[in-house]
C-alpha cells in the first residue's frame, strides 16, 4: 500500500478512539487496557500461524520501550478525555509535531526544513482558532489539558523511537511485542489503582472491542507501516488531522456543536498539513 494512503486510512480509524472512550464511560485506564488487550487477542494466533514472532534481542528491547511509552499516552491521554471535550483533547494530544521537530533537530541533528517548521505554526494557529483564543488568553488549562499535552510529548517520543525498528522489523511482529508490553502496563497500572476489569454492561464490552480493532489493530497497522516510510516530522504533522476527523465524528455522534471558530480552525490546521507536503522548490520559504 501507498505509506500516505495508508496513513490516511490509519487517521481515520484512530479518530473513533475518543469518541468510543467517550461513550464507554469507563474509567480511563480500563478503557485503555481494554482497547490493547482486545487488539492483542486477535492479532496473536495470526502471528504464530504465520511465524512471526522471531525477533532480534536489541530490537524486541526497543519495541518494549515504544509499547510502554504508547501504553503511558493513551492512558494519559484517556483520562483527559473524561476530564475536557473529545476535539480539544485531541487538538493538544497532537501537538507531536513541535516536539518531534525539536527532537529531531537538537537531539537526532537532522533538519526539518523550513517547510515543515511553516506548516507546523499554520496548523498550531488553526488549532488555537478551533480551541478559542479567549479560552487561551484566560489560561482556563485544567489536568485535562496539560495531560493532553503529557500525552502528545509521549506520542512524538514513540514516533521517534518505532521509526528506526519499524526499518528492520516487520510491522505485525513490532505490533505484537510492542502491545504486549502496552497491555501487561496498563493492566498493572488497573490492579494497582484498583480498578473495575471484568464487569461492564454489554454495551462497554461493544465499545472496547471496536476501540481495539478498529482504533488500535485496523488504525496502529496502517500508521506503523506508514511510519515504516515516511519522515517522522510527516508523520507527526499529518496526524493533525486526527483533530478535524474526531471534532467531526464528535459532532455526529457525541453532539458536540462545531461553529465557524471550529470549521475555521480545522481548515487551518489541514492547510498547514498540506504546506509540510510541498517539495522545497514550489515555495518561495524553503
Amino acid at each position: 500500500m501507498n505509506p500516505k494512503l495508508s496513513l490516511a486510512i490509519g487517521i481515520i480509524f484512530i479518530s473513533f478512539s475518543p469518541i468510543f472512550v467517550k461513550l464507554a464511560a469507563e474509567p480511563a485506564i480500563t478503557a485503555a487496557f481494554y482497547r490493547i488487550f482486545m487488539a492483542w487477542i486477535f492479532l496473536l494466533p495470526y502471528c504464530v500461524a504465520k511465524g512471526l514472532l522471531k525477533i532480534e534481542r536489541k530490537d524486541l528491547t526497543i519495541t518494549l520501550i515504544c509499547g510502554i511509552i504508547f501504553a503511558a499516552d493513551i492512558a494519559v491521554w484517556n483520562i483527559s478525555i473524561l476530564k475536557i471535550s473529545a476535539t480539544v483533547s485531541t487538538l493538544l494530544a497532537n501537538l507531536a509535531p513541535v516536539w518531534v521537530g525539536l527532537i529531531s533537530f537538537f537531539i537526532l541533528r537532522k533538519q526539518t526544513g523550513k517547510l515543515f517548521w511553516a506548516g507546523t505554526v499554520i496548523a498550531i494557529i488553526g488549532m488555537v482558532v478551533l480551541v478559542g483564543f479567549r479560552n487561551i488568553l484566560a489560561l482556563h488549562i485544567n489536568d485535562g489539558v496539560l495531560l493532553a499535552v503529557l500525552a502528545s510529548f509521549f506520542y512524538s517520543l514513540y514516533i521517534v523511537i518505532s521509526k528506526g525498528v519499524l526499518q528492520r522489523v516487520n510491522t505485525l511482529t513490532f505490533m505484537f511485542y510492542n502491545m504486549l508490553a502496552s497491555m501487561i502496563f496498563l493492566l498493572a497500572l488497573g490492579i494497582g489503582g484498583g480498578y473495575n476489569l471484568t464487569h461492564f454492561p454489554a454495551a462497554t464490552w461493544l465499545y472496547f472491542l471496536a476501540t481495539g480493532l478498529i482504533c488500535q489493530l485496523a488504525g496502529w497497522i496502517t500508521i506503523n507501516y506508514a511510519i515504516k516510510f515516511l519522515a517522522p516530522t510527516k508523520v507527526s504533522i499529518t496526524l493533525l488531522s486526527q483533530t478535524v476527523v474526531t471534532g467531526l465524528l464528535a459532532a455526529v455522534m457525541l453532539h458536540e456543536k462545531l461553529g465557524l471558530a471550529e470549521i475555521a480552525g480545522s481548515l487551518i490546521v489541514l492547510g498547514g498539513i498540506a504546506i509540510t507536503f510541498l517539495k522545497p522548490s514550489q515555495s518561495k520559504i524553503s
